[in-house]
């Protein structure tokens, strides 16, 4: 089970690598064409009007699916900021209290957004909502991308959290510790 949780953490923050990476595809091509008309312009006078039609939106919609798809592998991995002023002179019981504590506060929170962003995208399908850009999405596409990376947090609290029942430290405490 530990290998499966794990390798879902890392499929979703690769998921959210590739999003990243399209952002940058998009903006380089959007970059590209803009070079290419001024050059065009300087030579001949004569800009073609190059454009990649809604290139700022899907650069939007790739930043969300990004930030959403990686957040349950940076936390697993331990590469969230935390604040650890308080808890770092704790040991012991008191502090196996405190992780618990935030774990099943973050689950929580976690999946109250889940089932909210859930049902706004479900609302959005039903209204059949679209962006306001030339090229009109149906809103419902990238909000799934929120919701399936927000499930992805959910679980991951919920499983750190049922390691500090099982009495052993969080992943992320091992793995930000090897930083």
């Amino acid at each position: 089970m530990r290998q499966a949780l794990d390798r879902f953490y890392r499929i979703s923050g690769g998921i959210g690598a590739i999003f990243i990476a399209a952002i940058c595809v998009t903006v380089l091509i959007q970059v590209s064409f803009n070079l290419i008309d001024r050059i065009a312009q300087l030579t001949t006078g004569k800009a073609y009007g190059l454009v990649l039609p809604s290139y700022a939106e899907f650069a939007g919609y790739f930043l969300a699916a990004g930030t959403f798809f990686a957040l349950a592998d940076t936390l697993q991995s331990g590469n969230h900021i935390r604040v650890n002023l308080v808890i770092q002179r704790i040991s012991g019981k008191a502090r196996r209290v405190i992780e618990g504590w935030c774990c099943l506060l973050g689950a929580a929170f976690s999946a109250y957004f889940t089932y909210w962003a859930a049902n706004h995208a479900y609302e959005s399908f039903v209204f059949g909502d679209l962006s306001p850009g030339i090229v009109p999405v149906p809103i419902w596409i990238p909000q799934v991308s929120m919701i399936l990376g927000l499930v992805a947090l959910t679980i991951c609290f919920i499983d750190l959290f049922a390691q500090v029942l099982a009495g052993r430290d969080p992943d992320y405490l091992s793995q930000s510790e090897e930083l």
